[in-house]
C-alpha cells in the first residue's frame, strides 16, 4: 500500500488508517521535503518522502515489527528503522508536532485522549553464570 493508493481515499478513511488527517499528513510531507532539501547527503532513498511518512505513521498507528513492515515495503528491517527513526527526528526537531507538556496536561480542564507507548521492553533472563547455582539446587545440595 502505497501513498498512490491512499491518497484519495475519504478524510474519515484516510484518518483510520494513517492517524492522523490529510492536513496534517500534507505539513508533516512539507516539514520532511524542506528538511531533505537542506540537507542533501547521503544516499537516496528508494521511497518517495509520502511513502517514507507513511510508513512511520503505520508503524505508529499499528505497533507492526520492523520486519513485516520491511517485507511490506520491500526494505530490510534495519532500513525501515533508520528510516522510521529519521523520520522521527525530523518531525520532533521541526517543533510543529510534539505533544502538550506535563503541566499543560493538569491544567487542563478535561483530558480527551491518553497514550500509552508499551513497545519493545526489555526482557530479564538469567546470567550465564547462574547455571553452576542451578545444577547444586537440582541436586538437593546447596
Amino acid at each position: 500500500m502505497t501513498y498512490e493508493d491512499v491518497k484519495n481515499l475519504k478524510p474519515s478513511d484516510f484518518k483510520r488508517l494513517c492517524g492522523v488527517t490529510k492536513e496534517t499528513f500534507a505539513a508533516m510531507r512539507e516539514v520532511v521535503r524542506e528538511h531533505k532539501r537542506q540537507t542533501r547527503r547521503g544516499r537516496k532513498s528508494n521511497l518517495s518522502v509520502e511513502n517514507q511518512l507513511l510508513l512511520t505513521l503505520s508503524f505508529w498507528r499499528e505497533y507492526r515489527t520492523l520486519f513485516h513492515l520491511g517485507r511490506d515495503w520491500g526494505l530490510h528491517e534495519s532500513n525501515v528503522s533508520r528510516l522510521v527513526r529519521r523520520i522521527e527526528d525530523v518531525l520532533i526537531g521541526s517543533g510543529k508536532f510534539s505533544l502538550p507538556g506535563k503541566k499543560q496536561l493538569l491544567e487542563a480542564d478535561a483530558i480527551k485522549y491518553t497514550i500509552v507507548d508499551v513497545t519493545e521492553r526489555e526482557v530479564e533472563r538469567p546470567k550465564k553464570n547462574s547455571v553452576g547455582f542451578i545444577r547444586a539446587r537440582k541436586s538437593g545440595t546447596l
